[in-house]
């Protein structure tokens, strides 16, 4: 079954790794198209390009925040000694004086505080070795915190398509009413329009009575709600198609319910009976209540 996805959700995720923890939280809004809004810490590079991919993948519309707080785990020291790079320096420095050694060259030792300057032995946050890992630790857990995300956004969208559906039963029933009550008004018209013919031919000397007529027929064609009917009809049946789909629809669905609108409010103003007004003023209500939920549809 189709799924039609909320742009409203929320998910929050924990990590922690290489001396730190961390939250991630993202949370989204409506919006016209896709806005990614990131705040997370500037030094850790390459977290924001994983995060507009992770969240592309799963978003097409919305206003999305995604949130990073990063914490040193507690006694972490902001140095360690990278023990391969440490392996790979005492190999060198047990090389060097072997072939001292043999070319009768006395070399002292290296104190433990000069072997720890070298190059790549201790590693801190600000060091590019420590960064990788620790970014690539915490991207990790982007695929859970967007699954999350998206499940959320499903889960509303299904009680908004819900809702929607029931919009649509209502103004359906709506239409066939007023496609009723309009059927029972035509020889009420007919009847309206004859009269006042006959008023206007006994009123007026030397009126033709084909161009009176000819003027009856066309306000008759102003009062014919016909074709608002089919297409209010066909608008139900082409929103109930949109909600089928698997892609995103919210834009689409919002422009088709100001056609709804649009084809209410002739109805209103060609109904000449209060009855199909009173239809035409509660087909105005629904579409507007159903156009408040569609601007939640991704």
């Amino acid at each position: 079954m189709a799924m039609t996805k909320s742009m409203t959700g929320f998910a929050a995720a924990k990590g922690a790794g290489e001396g730190f923890t961390w939250t991630w939280d993202m949370r989204s809004v409506n919006a016209r198209g896709l806005d990614v809004r990131m705040r997370m810490p500037d030094w850790v590079e390459g977290l924001e390009p994983a995060v507009r991919a992770a969240v592309s993948a799963v978003a097409a519309r919305g206003n999305i925040t995604v949130n990073l707080k990063l914490s040193r785990e507690e006694g972490a020291s902001d140095e360690r000694i990278d023990r391969a790079t440490l392996d790979r320096v005492l190999a060198q420095l047990a090389e060097v004086g072997s072939a001292a050694a043999v070319a009768g060259v006395h070399l002292g030792k290296p104190t433990t505080a000069e072997v720890l300057a070298m190059r790549g032995v201790l590693v801190s946050e600000g060091s590019e070795t420590e960064i990788g890992k620790l970014a690539k630790a915490i991207t990790a857990d982007l695929p859970d915190l967007t699954k999350a995300f998206d499940e959320m956004r499903r889960t509303e969208g299904a009680a908004l398509q819900s809702v929607i559906e029931g919009q649509l039963d209502l103004i359906e029933s709506l239409t066939v009413e007023a496609a009723t009550l309009a059927e029972a008004r035509k020889e009420q018209m007919a009847e309206k329009l004859r009269e006042n013919l006959a008023r206007v031919m006994d009123n007026t000397e030397g009126a033709d009575p084909a161009r009176v007529a000819q003027e009856l027929a066309v306000i008759a064609v102003k009062t014919d709600v016909t074709e608002e009917i089919d297409r209010l009809t066909a608008h139900v049946a082409a929103a109930r198609d949109l909600l089928a789909s698997e892609a995103p629809v919210g834009r689409k669905l919002d422009f088709l319910s100001q056609e709804f609108n649009r084809e209410a409010n002739t109805l209103c103003s060609k109904s000449q009976s209060t009855e199909l007004t009173r239809v035409g003023l509660d087909l105005k209500a629904t579409i507007d209540q159903m156009r408040e939920q569609v601007q939640n549809v991704e």
